[in-house]
């Protein structure tokens, strides 16, 4: 250690400060990003600084341990052709100095404010790298500026650099630039009050000429470039369009309440809260104004140009926008129904009778769902005194009035007094069928926008937002659930669901209704057979019903003619019982009778020819069996069991985990193929005497392959065998077809037990909590979203809104496939609507105050129409014509009745107050509140420190609101001849 200490005692005079060091990182930086030299652009265009791109890039550098960022920002420009460089003359000034005097780009709507300051197009700015940080002591100001200035000097470069001192929020920056033989000070002065000299055009020009100090005597002309801004603030009151929904109206119902279905829009507020007017006069030279504390020319009609930008509401409240939110609010609820309505949800009176009955069903038989026959007994007692006279429950959160309201429009054939068979009902209103907007539900994964599914959503929504909450929601839900039961009960089907298996394209919800449809589609089906036809074995029973069923490859328009007889049955089940165990009684009954079957396997076709064929739909076309010549019929079939997703996912669970074995694998066959079997025993119990070929000739033709042959007689023949895969030995097919006893569907054990399914779908329905069901139809929701804001924009044609609504569509479309979206991401879909909501809102707002509606002169209204458009999507438009054009006159017209307005006293007062009638009319005259900004440019080119030293471009920028008063200038001065 000894030696060690020693040798750190030696003074090295040699070493680098923290000063060298810090001036040395500068230097680097610069040189890394090749801000050396000289480089010259082209002339700034008109405008380039807001259209233009501006980029950026940062380093870190420290002083001592001090951090500060370093940022250069410049213009995107195309580079410059390189043979002008070479011509560059040595003594060419910086560009940044010739663009102090540049008055393409005054007062851009939107820069950095340096640029606005000093117009300059590329300059590097050191700061503070902690927010919090600031160079507060001059001392420490000084040492930063004379690091720079050495920086500029030792690498040559010829782009301004700042140093930002002082706290962050006042934007305090000095800085230098550097050429050859030149050199630029920019310096600031921020003040929160104003010394009265400097409040006008007068007094700014004395401290620019006291600063520049310029020793000619007739001083070259000083260009000035101003700009007046004047604020519109109260202008909400005259055109506020949007009437906030009437609540009362929506319970009485006579609007349909707000039209059940039908989704609120617009904001509650106006959302646009000013309108700023900037008058410029943009080339003026001294002497040829006045403007000083006593008289001044500066009267804003006469400016020559007049710009305008409006400042939007900071998040206005948009109906749609909280709609959906509060909706989706309720996804992250954790009540169930019971808890949110204080009470066992289905238990009202006879609670006696469910208890004992529930008692008793503990003995006597296991519930085959776990749904509580308490709920059942009780629902079903409930549900038939309600369907026209709902409950009068005291303390319920819905109004029975609006509760009636809500069921009438979900339900339309409750109100007549037979309901109507299942057909979906639609509304005019929807868009057409086939049309994009009313398949969207495909992407969303939502349901049609006709379907019971999505008006249910819809009607949540509006008892969440306007009736009763959560608690709304909760009891609404239990009343629909309620209704779906009584359905179930009663055979009536559920209307405004299409017909058919669910629809794996739509929301869970809607295919578990759709099941359910299904379900009572057989069980309707059923029962009326039943009726119809008491003795066991009449075929010929065959009600138009049972048709769509099994021709899954026999002619096609059979299947629709079914369809467009519009009958809803269509089912195998009409002789059929719904108890389970019946089929399996029948079928070994018949195997009791011997009746050929078993040996069927031995003893061939011929004993089953014997049969009485049974269960036969119609022949089919010309074929005929291949081995007796008999025509071939089509059998009545079962139909496939319809499966929702969640059954789908369910069944492919237990068929992969049947593994690989041999056993796995026949299980799996044997669950694949119940349907195959079931047609297989139709068709032998149709066709006695029937092959395997015979069959798959009808159910798979592509199986069945014939070729022409010539026979002994040299005749040409047609000779068919079965595919190749057919063939394999212990294929499923011959498997299944040596097990198939010819047993008509209406005797085979269901392949779809709609009681059972029934009872899963109502206690799936039963159990799910209100934040499930958010989840469940929340796709729904954001579906009527969209379609309601592209219904709106289409109104105001706003290309802007066009784009934004197809981004929410892809964005939604992939968000709403996964199973389970993340909250995250369906927070920002429902950002997204609610800000094209504020921009039609905006563009509704703009629209009446300019009064687009009232122009006479076609050409005028369109001019405003434009002129609206750009205000909505540009920071700053210029008015055509200024004060004079058609805008400009509205504009004036808004800003003279805010004054009115402002200045309005009371008669009284006006009395007492009797001055001179000039001074009272001075009050009232004045068209324009008093300026909130003033912003004036002065610029000159003059030789300093000598007279006769070059002349350079010196510049002041001054700027002057309530309270702040800024001026920022920038002197030059030839570091050569002085």
């Amino acid at each position: 250690m000894q030696p060690e200490s020693e040798v750190f005692e030696i003074t090295d005079f040699t070493t680098a400060s923290e000063w060298e060091r810090f001036i040395s990182k500068v230097e680097e930086v610069l040189n890394d990003w090749k801000l050396i030299g000289n480089s010259l652009g082209k002339p700034l265009e008109k405008g380039i600084f807001t259209s233009g791109t501006w980029e950026e890039k940062s380093d870190e550098i420290s002083f001592a341990d001090f951090k500060f960022s370093v940022t250069h920002h410049y213009l995107v420009q195309e580079s410059t052709d390189k043979e002008g460089k070479d011509e560059v003359l040595e003594d060419v000034i910086p560009q940044s100095m010739q663009d102090l005097l540049c008055m393409n780009n005054d007062f851009p709507p939107r820069a950095h404010c340096l640029v606005r300051w000093y117009g300059l197009r590329e300059f590097v700015v050191i700061a503070p790298a902690a927010n919090n940080d600031a160079v507060l002591s001059e001392s420490k100001c000084n040492l930063l500026l004379s690091s720079v200035s050495i920086a500029l000097g030792n690498t040559g470069c010829q782009v301004p650099l700042f140093v930002q001192i002082h706290h962050k929020w006042r934007r305090m920056y000095v800085g230098e630039c550097q050429g050859p033989g030149v050199r630029t000070d920019f310096e600031m002065v921020h003040l929160r009050k104003v010394p009265n000299q400097y409040t006008h055009l007068s007094g700014l020009l004395d401290i620019f000429k006291s600063k520049i100090g310029c020793p000619l005597t007739p001083l070259p002309p000083v260009n000035i470039a101003i700009r007046f801004t004047y604020v519109l603030q109260d202008w909400q009151q005259y055109f506020w369009p949007q009437q906030p929904p009437d609540i009362d109206a929506l319970v009485g119902g006579e609007v349909g309440g707000l039209e059940f279905g039908k989704l609120p829009f617009g904001a509650c507020e106006d959302p646009i809260s000013e309108l700023h007017l900037a008058t410029t006069w943009p080339h003026l030279t001294e002497g040829i104004i006045v403007d000083n504390d006593v008289y001044s020319d500066l009267d804003p009609m006469q400016a020559p140009h007049w710009s305008v930008r409006v400042r939007k509401a900071d998040n206005p409240q948009c109906l749609l926008g909280d709609f959906v939110t509060e909706f989706f609010k309720i996804c992250r609820r954790k009540e169930s129904t019971d808890e949110i309505l204080g009470r066992s949800t289905f238990e009202e009176e006879g609670r006696e009778i469910a208890d004992i009955t529930h008692a008793l069903s503990k003995l006597t038989e296991p519930a085959p769902v776990p749904i509580h026959k308490l709920s059942v007994s009780n629902m079903v007692h409930t549900a038939k005194k309600k369907i026209r006279k709902h409950r009068g429950v005291e303390e319920s959160p819905l109004n029975n009035d609006v509760l009636n309201t809500i069921l009438l429009f979900l339900f339309p054939d409750a109100a007549s007094e037979k309901p109507l068979d299942g057909t979906s009902s639609t509304d005019n209103s929807n868009p057409p069928l086939e049309s994009e907007e009313y398949n969207l539900y495909n992407q969303f994964k939502s349901a049609p926008s006709d379907s019971l599914t999505y008006k249910l959503a819809l009607c949540l929504c509006m008892i969440n937002f306007y009736h009763g909450g959560l608690k709304g929601v909760a009891h609404l839900w239990q009343e629909f659930v309620l209704e779906m039961r009584f359905r179930w009960e009663n055979n009536f089907l559920i209307p405004g669901l299409a017909s058919g298996p669910p629809d794996l394209r739509c929301c869970l919800l809607h295919q578990k209704l759709q099941m359910l449809n299904c379900c009572i589609e057989r069980k309707k089906a059923r029962d009326e057979g039943r009726k119809t036809s008491p003795s066991d074995n009449v075929t010929n029973t065959y009600s138009g019903d049972a048709g769509k069923s099994g021709d899954q490859l026999g002619p096609d328009n059979l299947r629709e003619a079914d369809k467009d007889k519009g009958e809803v049955g269509k089912s195998w089940d009409s002789w059929s019982d719904s108890e389970e165990e019946f089929f399996e009684c029948l079928s070994d009954t018949e195997e009791l009778k011997g009746n050929g079957q078993e040996s069927g396997k031995k003893g061939g076709p011929k004993e089953m020819a014997s049969l009485k064929p049974e269960g036969r739909l119609h022949q089919h076309g010309k074929l005929t069996l291949l081995h007796n010549g008999e025509p071939l019929y089509i059998p009545v079939t079962q139909e496939p069991a319809p499966m929702t997703e969640d059954l789908l996912e369910e069944q492919s669970e237990v068929l992969a985990k049947l593994g690989t074995s041999a056993e796995g694998a026949h299980l799996r066959a044997r669950m694949q193929s119940a349907c195959l079997l079931s047609d297989m025993e139709s068709f032998k119990a149709a066709n006695p005497g029937c092959f395997l070929e015979d069959f798959v000739r009808w159910y798979s033709p592509r199986d069945y392959i014939e070729e022409e042959v010539v026979d002994e007689k040299g005749n040409m023949v047609l000779k068919g065998e079965l595919s190749a895969r057919m063939k394999i030995p212990s294929n499923m097919w011959v498997e299944a077809w040596e097990t198939a006893k010819p047993i008509p569907a209406r005797r085979q054990r269901r392949l779809f037990d709609d009681t059972r399914e029934a009872e899963k779908v109502l206690h799936y329905l039963a159990v799910q909590k209100p934040a499930d069901l958010a989840r469940h139809l929340l796709p729904c929701v954001i579906h009527a979203a969209v379609l309601k804001v592209k219904e709106e924009e289409s109104l105001e044609n706003i290309s802007s809104v066009k784009k934004i609504i197809k981004q929410i569509i892809s964005h939604s479309s992939k968000v709403l496939h996964f199973p389970n979206p993340e909250d995250k991401k369906l927070e920002e879909i429902i950002h997204q609507i609610t800000n094209v909501e504020a921009i039609i809102a905006r563009a509704r707002s703009l629209k009446a105050k300019f009064g687009t509606e009232k122009c006479e002169q076609e050409e005028e209204k369109e001019d405003l129409e434009r002129f609206v458009s750009c205000l909505l999507e540009q920071p700053e438009v210029l008015v055509v014509g200024a004060g004079r054009g058609h805008a400009g006159r509205i504009i004036h017209k808004l800003f003279v009745n805010a004054q009115r307005a402002a200045t309005m006293t009371p008669a009284e007062e006006e009395l007492k107050r009797m001055g001179p009638p000039e001074e009272k009319r001075q009050n009232l005259a004045a068209d324009f509140p008093p300026a909130a900004g003033r912003e004036l440019i002065l610029r000159t080119a003059v030789p300093r420190p000598a007279p006769y030293s070059r002349a350079l471009p010196q510049r002041m920028y001054s700027v002057l609101t309530k309270e702040d008063f800024r001026l920022a200038g920038a002197f030059s001065s030839d570091t050569s001849f002085f």
